[in-house]
């Protein structure tokens, strides 16, 4: 934790009980976590239990009406461990006899029971929200999920109304049965969302996560949905169709998102569009998050989504889409994603192109010998270069040039690539060009020769 960075906390509370009194911990952070209603009538009943042994004690009309149970924060665990050893915050860390805060907590826990565990948190990162956070909150309450479920906000360094905006809201969730934790620091700066999103997970403690981004609106099925679709594919990430909004916008990247087939969500992972199933629509269990590893915090510019993707098919992670709207999905110039560099994401993209396939192929063909082409030669490792067998087009003047000349490579005689016609090419092609932008023309191209997308080629456009 950065020095100066102030930690905020608060969360509904619907039950009452003494506040733990914490010394020598820097910094101090302490949630209030409410119970679902079910658990009231047994923590109330330990709670009088206490009261009659307080000789002369009297009862303030504050705790009358019900308090808080406060947790002492724990770190978040090493998220590299396997799944069957993960120890995420959400499971409780077995009691430390010389440590009263860890007993009373775990004492709290074996009170509430396996029953009253929350089975979904809706993870909601916050900088500068105001615009959209009321529809976007609006949103959780409405969720049709009948199981147990909480709202986890981070606030990072709002300097708007954002803060007070989730404050409205924690009373209209907590009176549906939502759980509300809040967190966030006041510092200058944001310290990015890569870390807002680890924070909010952190305070967190459903089996399941559901990521939200503070501009978007959830449709009621949306928790349900993919909690049933978790349930039967527990290693991956959960995705979902979405509606853009204004409707309009980004209309290719839409058709890509919604309409790619249940394989192409695996073997489309090395297009300019990123993620096959965007992160404003993931879920997935925790122990799977603590698997895979948290978001890079390395704050503005930083592609933390597709990173996380990337180890996350490395790891072995599936991708499974509900096909069913399930998000209105924002489109703003305000947007995080607008601060990511293209020539960033370009660099993860071929280093995963090459780290998962090219390493598996002893040559391939680059179909286009255009731009985009000439720039995935170049920025290919010198052996994968090696690899390029040819360039092939459509265009009859590229392939009347014969061949492309690298002439930045520092070798003595520069190589020189040939350039074919697509139908005499030799598979298997990395393909650089971009789909659903000639009327059908290059699907059509492509379906002529009669290959397998993930074993004889790869889009990269």
């Amino acid at each position: 934790m950065e020095a100066g960075m102030k930690l905020l906390f608060s969360c509904s509370g619907a039950v009452q009980g003494p506040l733990l009194q914490l010394t020598g911990c820097t910094p101090l952070v302490v949630y209030f976590i409410p119970l679902p209603r079910a658990c009231l009538m047994c923590v109330q009943g330990v709670r009088k239990r206490e009261m009659s042994e307080e000789v002369g004690a009297s009862r303030s009309p504050s705790s009358a009406a019900g308090g808080q149970v406060p947790f002492v924060h724990e770190e978040l665990c090493d998220c590299d461990s396997v799944p069957a050893k993960c120890k995420c915050p959400a499971a409780p860390s077995p009691p430390v006899p010389d440590n009263p805060q860890l007993q009373s907590r775990a004492s709290l826990d074996s009170i509430i029971g396996e029953g009253c565990r929350i089975q979904v948190s809706v993870i909601l990162p916050v900088h500068n929200s105001e615009c959209w956070l009321d529809e976007c909150l609006k949103s959780v309450v409405e969720q049709d999920f009948e199981g147990t479920m909480e709202l986890s906000a981070f606030n990072d360094a709002s300097k708007d109304n954002s803060i007070n905006i989730i404050e409205k809201w924690k009373l209209k969730l907590e009176d549906v049965g939502i759980r509300v934790v809040i967190g966030g620091h006041d510092s200058p700066q944001p310290q990015g969302v890569g870390f807002a999103k680890n924070q909010a997970v952190i305070q967190s403690s459903g089996t399941y996560l559901c990521f939200l981004d503070s501009d978007d609106v959830m449709m009621p099925q949306r928790v349900r949905l993919q909690y049933e679709a978790a349930i039967q594919h527990s290693n991956s990430i959960i995705g979902c169709q979405v509606r853009r909004e204004p409707l309009d916008s980004t209309e290719r990247y839409t058709r890509w998102i919604n309409n790619l087939t249940p394989g192409q969500l695996l073997t489309q992972v090395f297009t300019s569009h990123g993620p096959t199933v965007i992160m404003p629509t993931w879920f997935c269990s925790r122990e799977w998050f603590c698997h895979v590893g948290k978001f890079d915090e390395g704050g503005k510019g930083v592609p933390e989504d597709l990173l996380f993707f990337y180890d996350h098919i490395r790891k072995g992670g599936g991708v499974f889409r509900v096909d069913q709207c399930l998000l209105q999905y924002r489109y703003h110039p305000q947007a995080a994603t607008h601060s990511v560099l293209e020539e960033t994401i370009w660099n993860h993209r071929v280093r995963f192109l090459e780290d998962r396939a090219l390493k598996h192929w002893t040559s391939f063909t680059i179909w286009n010998a255009g731009k985009q082409g000439r720039k995935l030669y170049r920025s290919l490792s010198p052996a994968n270069q090696k690899k390029v067998a040819a360039f092939c087009d459509v265009d009859e003047n590229k392939i009347a040039k014969g061949f492309y000349t690298y002439q930045e490579s520092k070798e003595r005689r520069k190589p020189q690539i040939p350039i074919q016609h697509f139908k005499d090419a030799t598979p298997p092609f990395i393909i650089c060009v971009k789909l659903d932008l000639t009327g059908g023309g290059f699907e059509e191209n492509l379906a002529t020769l009669d290959l397998k997308e993930g074993l004889d080629y790869y889009h990269f456009n």
